[in-house]
């Protein structure tokens, strides 16, 4: 079954009963939340849970008034967009801004997570700025700790993360300087923008509720968005890479997607699938260009780091996620690569083997039906994402994040798909973007 086809299935299924499966998506968000709000450690995530439950309560009782009243007068009151909107506000801005002004207080760096008003990811970001400005590598040389280290010591991501953390690290320094340079704002800048870009290349499209729902309304988004931030931005910028590659700009995206993967090494899969995306759409001569361009910029931005300190950064970024540093990765939520891997020495093996496995299919089916579309490779990317996430035996749950924000986004690429593979000169006009037409849909 092609991409089209999954997509004209879901939306018969949608269409049919919209605010039913609203109503259900809204209560098992909200008992998502309610559950995590009594349950959780994290002091940041019950936080986020509390307005949640709020947000999503007030979104399920909208829907259930929509469902309820067809007769009452017709306003804007009745569109579905209200739940989103209610989820956004109350959801994700009200959470966030009472954790970043409850971090000015302290708490980073503590060993109780009770105390955390951000997750690791935030203060460890905001150092490597910090680092990165002070000593020209934003990685923490292990050697001079005086202590053994810790997992706190560690910063797993490629040097173009620490950009992120830059506005802290020059503007920071008083409580409103603080609160204003918090890493989470830049993320949420930085994601909204490339939104805004990626819909402008898709020549304004319309967005159905159902895309809004999967990319900002959906509780791995908007806890992410208000404890961390870090996986919205790498997924954006991910999505609008995409957007580049569809639209038939090969070596934009090319760079784009070199700095993004030297950000975060998760995104790797993804620029194979648009690499199949790019040599489908226009031939063995743009790949190449796009395939030089990815390695290039790359390679070029990990070079300052590993001229300063080769062995840091390898510690950093490659033993340190792999598991074979000094301190074990805490990323170990019980999805089915872990539980493998728990087993023993011969569960390890069986998990990597069936990651493997998986990663040898996916690349057949990229190989026997490569995309041709950005629906089409986004589709793939989920997949890709996906099953690296559920058979990776150091993972976290919150990396489905990537699956939902590209399923949704798979939804409003769907106006670019094209029936076959095009070339710049037989590229046929897509009508939404020559139309320029703006909207927002209710499905």
């Amino acid at each position: 079954m092609g991409t089209q086809a999954i997509i004209d299935r879901a939306r018969r299924v949608s269409a049919a009963s919209p605010l039913r499966l609203d109503a259900v998506l809204y209560l098992a968000c909200t008992g998502y939340a309610l559950a995590l709000a009594l349950t959780d450690r994290h002091f940041g995530f019950r936080v986020w849970a509390a307005f949640a439950v709020a947000a999503y309560g007030l979104a399920l009782g909208h829907t259930c008034w929509l469902a309820f009243s067809r007769r009452a007068r017709p306003g804007w009151w009745r569109s579905r967009w209200v739940g989103i909107a209610l989820v956004g506000v109350v959801g994700m801005l009200a959470p966030l801004a009472t954790l970043v002004v409850r971090r000015l207080s302290g708490g980073d760096w503590s060993a109780s997570p009770g105390a955390w008003s951000a997750q690791p990811e935030v203060w460890v970001i905001e150092r490597s700025a910090r680092l990165l400005l002070e000593s020209g590598t934003p990685y923490v040389d292990l050697t001079t700790l005086g202590h053994p280290p810790d997992v706190y010591d560690y910063t797993p991501y490629g040097p173009v993360m620490a950009l992120f953390g830059l506005p802290r690290a020059l503007l920071g320094g008083t409580p409103i300087g603080d609160a204003l340079t918090d890493v989470r704002l830049v993320f949420a800048l930085v994601a909204l923008l490339c939104v805004v870009a990626t819909l402008r290349l898709l020549g304004n499209p319309a967005v159905p509720v159902r895309a809004a729902q999967l990319t900002v309304a959906f509780p791995l988004t908007a806890l992410t968005f208000a404890t961390a931030g870090p996986d919205l931005a790498i997924v954006a910028l991910l999505v609008l890479a995409c957007a580049l590659a569809a639209t038939d700009r090969p070596g934009q995206s090319a760079i784009l997607l070199g700095l993004v993967a030297a950000a975060k090494l998760i995104v790797l899969p993804a620029a194979v699938v648009l690499a199949f995306l790019v040599a489908n759409r226009l031939g063995g001569r743009a790949l190449a260009r796009f395939a030089l361009l990815f390695t290039a910029v790359f390679a070029v931005v990990q070079l300052p780091a590993l001229l300063v300190a080769a062995h840091t950064f390898f510690e950093h970024v490659i033993r340190f996620p792999a598991g074979l540093a000094a301190v074990s990765s805490p990323a170990a939520s019980p999805l089915p690569g872990h539980l493998i891997a728990s087993t023993g020495t011969a569960g390890k093996v069986a998990a990597y083997v069936l990651l493997a496995a998986a990663a040898l299919a996916i690349l057949l089916w990229l190989v026997r039906k490569p995309p041709h579309s950005g629906a089409d490779a986004l589709l793939r990317i989920a997949v890709g994402l996906g099953t690296f996430t559920m058979l990776t035996p150091a993972t976290r749950f919150g990396y489905l994040v990537y699956c939902t924000v590209t399923l949704g986004a798979l939804l409003v690429f769907r106006h670019r798909a094209t029936p076959y593979p095009a070339t710049p000169s037989t590229v046929e006009p897509d009508p939404d973007a020559t139309s320029g037409r703006v909207g927002l849909t209710s499905s």
